[in-house]
């Protein structure tokens, strides 16, 4: 198949499939006697992995790492896992934080129960606290 085949069949841009061929992720298809790449089913499949792995927020290197495994079946997979277990503790970490941010926001939010002018909108005094050398309420300080 042709790289718009391909491309298409993955459900990913014609531009990621070049940039994976260049970084080593997919290996260089055959060309047809007009030079056009010939792309086989294993391209298509070693990209659907791809395309997996990075569903699941691996970063290319890690899939690069993963890909070796791939590539060699009889390895021992101890790698394997110290990879998803770290992917997982990033995973984490990261809802952590976006757990601390909702409850800055939720806290940011409190402070204007109603409309009013933006002048005396509480919400936009806190954004600006900062600048003005005060702390905020959502960052943990206190207001009056």
């Amino acid at each position: 198949m042709k790289i718009g085949e391909l491309a298409k069949a993955a459900h990913v841009e014609v531009e990621t499939v070049r940039y994976y061929e260049r970084i080593g992720l997919l290996p260089a298809p055959a060309r047809s006697d007009n030079g056009y790449r010939v792309y086989a089913g294993t391209h298509l499949e070693r990209l659907a992995f791809i395309r997996h792995c990075r569903a699941l927020d691996i970063t290319l290197a890690d899939v690069a790492r993963l890909l070796r495994f791939v590539d060699d079946p009889a390895a021992q997979c101890a790698e394997v896992n110290t990879l998803i277990d770290t992917q997982l503790a990033r995973v984490r970490a990261r809802l952590d934080s976006l757990r601390t941010l909702e409850r800055q926001l939720t806290t940011l939010r409190s402070q204007c129960g109603t409309p009013n002018r933006a002048a005396h909108c509480g919400i936009l005094h806190e954004l600006e606290a900062p600048a003005l050398g005060d702390a905020c309420v959502c960052h943990g300080g206190h207001t009056d």
